[in-house]
């Protein structure tokens, strides 16, 4: 079969009065191109011998056949399955093994583990994950981890894929500044943490349902607190990250804001591999503190897999933040910390050193290539030939499905961002709008839809090549690149004054925000606001700004701009991106996307340093605070903004007023006054029941998403408001739907003190649907 794609770089259309453009293109197969055979073990068929080693029956249990197979390795072989290039062990049939595959947003070939190749020239590449998570839509984050985990196997079984993939990306975007935003679900833990356990989900689960074997291995990273890659003098390698608020105790923003994703990666998502970090969090470099490696994910959460380094994370204890004196310290401090694997070949060279210098046992290097071996068991690697097993009948067929593909302009389509609209000037009709002019340095670009840790995708559709299958489209660049240093704002304007309607795609790329580049404020880069304005002032009709980028951008000007009559912001939208965009446009699709982050004006970032990681605000100093849970100040959009072509409306038909804790006579707050009491306790468990009606009160169909949020009392500092949960329901034009919440008192009803408990406040509880609000008293 054929494979659809375009060749890499952001190569723009020529500048023509008017363009009928295909959307398709093509590169086929070489005809001479062999098939190629997947990595495994044990492959007894080629040596019969295998079949008498125990870590080869599969009749044994996985911890038999783990202890099995490392009782029959040397130190030096043990050593070679500590790094992510594992060195094989050919007299046991083992083959090497390159742990690093990324599947962010589509299968990548970032780290090498993944490939393409004329048999599997691209994969699917959805949406970026910060736009994705907009749809809110939890279903849909878990399909796309289907359907990536399903490409992932038919690439490996043709050789071309690994079976251990580092995603996803579960950090919060505190700042939004921060180059690696995107990558994330954004800045809420309930939206992240819904997200993960989704996702790894899609990734992991089996069509059996069996826990105990895995389609392929995710890993929820970067664990934990980071969040700063690249900003003035502050670098992620010896950043540290202070979430403390005095000796010995976490405070609440570790507990409430960076730790619940992973938690729920693990405890809820049963995933495979959590990674640290680069960074230090109070003092300690993530990878070698055993509190937080063997004390949290294994021992509080029970991690069942294997835990990895970020890449060179190890050597950058040693290297960059001299924690260490030798680099076998490095090793022997990070190792009896808990850490499995090494990415990168550091530990490969100085494990032997450690055991020689008493630092570390062997004991203890058996202990961590068990994990990992227990993991690659669970992958069926050492099962045989893969394509005898679950998933041995996918290959290159089941790559870039024309299914496939419609799922990835379903994401972009469901989580695009209408934050703008007046008078209703969206959608346009193709029978009204019969010329566009399309501008700017995004309008064509074919790179920038896909983001960082992307793939070769199946095919791009850009902007103008999706709004020309609509209506005749005139096109000019209007600045040679995002940064826009200069800009051709003469022909621009002519351009749109000659148009029914004006398209402006702006906004930034990766030279402005990407992995190790964060950036310095939130405007649009060089002259794009200029252009924007003055394209504006000259258009005849109506005018949407588009805004392709990772984090939000101070866009205040065009929000109060009357001539701007639409804003969207599209995120990085992935292969579909300029079909999806197409379709919002022109209404055949009711755009539901909701902002996953805040979008703050310039002024909050302009004495912010990235590097202060608390989430609360202290008027004293100044410190506006962050996130919607925190921050009271101006924004440009809020967290949850977005707007339908249609209107909803919320009714609470259900919800108690008070709950009652019911604590023992003994309890020391039957005889003295309390503002809260621990999450712990016979009360939890106990449920409350939320139910509203939700009615479509327009004419066309749409999707909604309903968030409940809640105003705790104010004890501990507590959130401002906090999501709580959500749920997105589809509704036809006058339809009615009843959504149900069921809240657990002590997980949902409750916040983290200042020493990282979680704690049940007495008093009004304010929850908050829409413009509905509604008050639970909780007593004792």
């Amino acid at each position: 079969m054929s494979y659809h794609r375009q060749t890499r770089g952001n190569r723009a259309l020529p500048s023509v009065s008017t363009l009928l453009l295909s959307i398709l293109f093509f590169i086929s197969k070489p005809s001479n191109a062999q098939s190629s055979s997947p990595v495994f073990a044990c492959d007894v068929i080629t040596n019969p011998s295998l079949a008498g080693y125990g870590f080869c029956n599969t009749g044994l249990k996985a911890e038999a056949r783990v202890t099995d197979l490392v009782g029959r390795l040397t130190l030096v072989e043990k050593i070679g399955f500590l790094v992510s290039k594992a060195t094989g062990v050919s007299r046991l049939g083992i083959p090497d093994y390159n742990w690093w595959s990324e599947a962010l947003h589509g299968v990548s070939d970032v780290g090498g583990g993944s490939s393409f190749t004329g048999l599997v020239p691209g994969a699917t590449s959805f949406p970026q994950v910060i736009l994705t998570a907009a749809s809110f839509n939890v279903s849909l984050f878990q399909a796309i981890g289907k359907v990536v985990s399903t490409e992932a196997r038919a690439m490996y079984n043709v050789g071309a894929a690994g079976l251990t993939f580092w995603s996803p990306n579960v950090n919060i975007f505190r700042d939004p500044r921060w180059g690696r935003g995107q990558e994330t679900p954004g800045e809420d833990p309930t939206l992240v943490s819904k997200y993960a356990v989704a996702y790894v989900k899609g990734l992991q689960g089996t069509d059996g349902g069996d826990p105990n074997r895995l389609k392929v291995a995710a890993c929820c990273k970067h664990y934990t607190a980071y969040d700063v890659d690249n900003w003035k003098d502050v670098n992620r390698y010896t950043f540290n990250s202070v979430v403390r608020k005095r000796e010995h105790l976490y405070p609440y923003y570790m507990d409430d804001t960076f730790q619940p994703p992973f938690r729920s990666c693990v405890v809820d998502g049963n995933v495979a591999s959590v990674m640290c970090s680069y960074n230090q969090v109070n003092g300690k470099p993530t990878c070698a503190d055993p509190d937080l490696l063997s004390g949290v994910i294994r021992g509080q959460w029970k991690l069942n897999g294997y835990i990895v380094s970020d890449c060179d994370s190890v050597e950058v204890i040693y290297a960059s933040q001299h924690y260490t004196k030798t680099p076998e310290e490095a090793v022997a401090k990070s190792m009896l910390a808990g850490l499995d694997l090494n990415c990168d070949h550091f530990t490969g060279q100085h494990a032997m050193g450690a055991v020689d210098a008493g630092l570390v046992n062997e004991s203890d290097v058996d202990t961590a290539i068990s994990n990992n071996f227990a993991t690659l068991m669970r992958l069926g690697f050492f099962d045989g030939d893969p394509k005898k097993q679950p998933y041995g009948n996918l290959g290159p067929q089941d790559v870039c499905t024309a299914e496939n593909q419609e799922l990835a302009r379903e994401a972009a389509r469901q989580g695009i961002v209408l934050l703008k609209n007046s008078d209703g000037s969206l959608p346009f009709s193709p029978f009204a709008i019969k010329t566009v002019a399309v501008i700017g340095p995004n309008a064509n670009v074919t790179d920038t839809m896909i983001g960082n840790y992307h793939g070769i995708p199946c095919k791009y559709t850009t902007p103008l090549q999706g709004l020309v299958e609509t209506v005749s489209a005139t096109y000019q660049k209007g600045c040679p690149n995002v940064a826009c240093t200069e800009a051709d704002i003469d022909s621009a304007a002519s351009l749109a004054g000659s148009a029914d309607a004006v398209v402006l795609v702006m906004g930034t790329d990766l030279s402005i925000e990407r992995e190790d580049h964060d950036r310095l404020d939130l405007l649009l880069p060089g002259k794009q606001q200029q252009l924007v304005t003055e394209v504006a002032n000259a258009a005849k009709g109506p005018v949407v700004l588009v805004i392709m980028s990772g984090g939000g951008l101070d866009v205040t000007f065009a929000k109060n701009d009357p001539k701007i009559t639409s804003i969207m912001w599209v995120g990085f939208p992935g292969q579909a991106g300029g079909l999806a965009i197409a379709d919002v446009i022109f209404g055949r699709h009711n755009p539901s996307g909701r902002l996953p982050m805040t979008w703050y004006p310039q002024s909050y970032v302009e004495n912010l340093p990235m590097s202060n990681m608390n989430m609360r605000p202290d008027n004293s100093a100044g410190y506006p605070g962050r996130s919607y849970r925190f921050y009271t100040g101006e924004t440009v959009y809020s967290f949850g903004d977005g707007i339908s072509y249609t209107q909803f409306h919320h009714r609470l038909i259900r919800a108690p007023g008070f709950v009652s804790l019911r604590l023992d006579a003994s309890h020391p707050c039957r005889s003295s006054k309390c503002l809260s009491v621990d999450a712990t306790g016979t009360y939890c468990g106990k449920t409350v029941e939320v139910q509203l009606k939700v009615r479509n009160a327009g004419i066309r169909e749409g999707s909604h998403t309903v968030f409940l949020f809640m105003t705790p009392p104010a004890v501990h500092r507590s959130p401002v408001k906090h999501l709580v949960t959500f749920e997105k329901v589809l509704l036809g034009r006058t339809e009615k739907a009843v959504v149900r919440f069921e809240l657990d008192v002590c997980k949902d009803l409750s916040v983290v003190d200042e020493t990282g408990k979680r704690k049940i406040a007495l008093g009004e509880h304010v929850l908050h649907v829409g413009s509905l609000k509604y008050s639970l008293y909780i007593t004792i």
